[in-house]
């Protein structure tokens, strides 16, 4: 991967940090034992998502910090306006003291229509979910800075993290790929998921299109200027969409051109969201993608976590 890199404007250059988010749980057990096995290969976080017809996050979200002893856990991401802001703010404020203070806050303005349509939640014009988006974290910020314990009854548990949200609750984590929403990452978040999915001209909501590599280029960009003084305290995070194992990174990318919208196979080879040759080529590439981009906290899928163990092994030093 070549082009120019963004890191000599960083201060200095993060250890990387590993991840992997949870679709589906089979079983209780199953789900302990990945989590187990993810802190013994050396994963940072679990993450759990929030779609319909994927398990609820926040069980999830419990189970895999009650699995573990370090593990962090997160959400990747809840759509904003799924939530009442309140109501989360209970929820988040839960999470981090029965997990011992390990949650990570994921939050987006939702991209999915049909689960909007199917829960029966108003789909609206993108600006708008984006407001409602920035509303929830004013107001999170506002519960965690005040004590929730404070409100009638008195019972309401309060973070154990003062280390987001300027000291207010645990780190907040927004993604997206847009000039609305990563604006509002750059002005509030301690992660920025510069996401790399374009909506497709012309196809139904939710139907996406890979960033190039000189398209991640221009939305770090974007994103650094609008973060201005605090983009290098800021974690650059990276959500890897496949991992391809390969002996041969060209052959697999042509074999990927036809599954990708508009995508060249230079483009397939070049851009920071796939990871496609042996463990050493994919450990070579995120090198690079820090370097160029500065992402440091890269996360896979739950299907290519079998993939993506070795490389972690390789770079978790």
């Amino acid at each position: 991967m070549c082009g120019p890199g963004l890191l000599g404007t960083l201060r200095h250059v993060r250890a990387f940090r590993f991840s992997v988010n949870v679709f589906g749980i089979p079983s209780r057990e199953a789900l302990r034992e990945r989590c187990r096995r993810a802190e013994s290969a050396g994963f940072h976080t679990v993450f759990a998502a929030d779609h319909l017809g994927a398990p609820a996050p926040f069980p999830v979200v419990q189970a895999a910090a009650d699995a573990t002893e370090h593990l962090r856990v997160g959400t990747l991401v809840l759509n904003a306006p799924f939530w009442n802001p309140a109501l989360l703010a209970r929820e988040a404020a839960t999470a981090d003291v029965l997990s011992g203070g390990r949650l990570e806050l994921g939050l987006g303005a939702g991209h999915m229509k049909h689960e909007f349509d199917t829960a029966g939640i108003p789909w609206e014009p993108f600006g708008a979910r984006v407001d409602r988006l920035e509303e929830t974290i004013t107001t999170l910020r506002r519960f965690f800075a005040t004590d929730l314990a404070a409100l009638p009854g008195g019972l309401s548990p309060v973070p154990v993290q003062r280390t987001g949200f300027d000291g207010s609750g645990p780190p907040l984590i927004v993604g997206g790929t847009g000039d609305r929403v990563l604006s509002v990452a750059a002005r509030y978040a301690d992660i920025i998921g510069v996401a790399g999915a374009f909506q497709v001209p012309g196809e139904p909501p939710g139907t996406f299109r890979l960033a190039t590599a000189a398209e991640a280029d221009e939305r770090v960009r974007f994103t650094r200027e609008r973060a201005g003084g605090r983009a290098d305290d800021v974690e650059w995070h990276l959500l890897v969409q496949m991992v391809v194992p390969t002996t041969d990174r060209r052959a697999a990318a042509e074999e990927l051109v036809g599954r990708l919208h508009g995508m060249s196979v230079e483009d397939t080879l070049e851009t920071p969201y796939l990871l496609i040759g042996t463990p050493a080529q994919m450990a070579e590439q995120l090198r690079a993608s820090r370097e160029r981009y500065g992402f440091s906290y890269v996360t896979v899928h739950a299907p290519y976590y079998e993939a993506f163990e070795p490389v972690v092994e390789l770079l978790r030093g």
